[in-house]
């Protein structure tokens, strides 16, 4: 089950669960559309991989055991950990390569 981290991990802009506006990876990185697009250009800077648009998880639960009541976003804020030189470095190396080839 997604962890839904609560803020983008370049600007800490809060991405609460229901946020259309999250992006992570395939390790659940978050970042928010704007850095995603702008400053990432759909490159994870700490794996390579490509941002998707986080799922929604439903506030009520609509199954048992479903729901944000069950399963409520996480709280656990966190930063990249890379300089935005380094970050730079690896986006500059794949953007341009398709994710199913990085």
């Amino acid at each position: 089950m997604l962890e839904l981290r609560p803020n983008c991990e370049i600007c800490d802009a809060d991405l609460p669960p229901a946020s259309d506006k999250a992006r992570i990876c395939s390790y659940e990185c978050t970042f928010c559309a704007d850095c995603a697009d702008t400053t990432l250009h759909d490159v994870c800077p700490n794996c390579g991989g490509n941002l998707m648009p986080r799922p929604i998880r439903p506030a009520q639960s609509h199954r048992p055991g479903t729901g944000l009541d069950h399963h409520p976003g996480g709280t656990r804020r966190r930063q990249n950990g890379y300089s935005v030189a380094q970050r730079a470095v690896l986006t500059a190396r794949l953007r341009d390569v398709k994710p199913e080839n990085r």
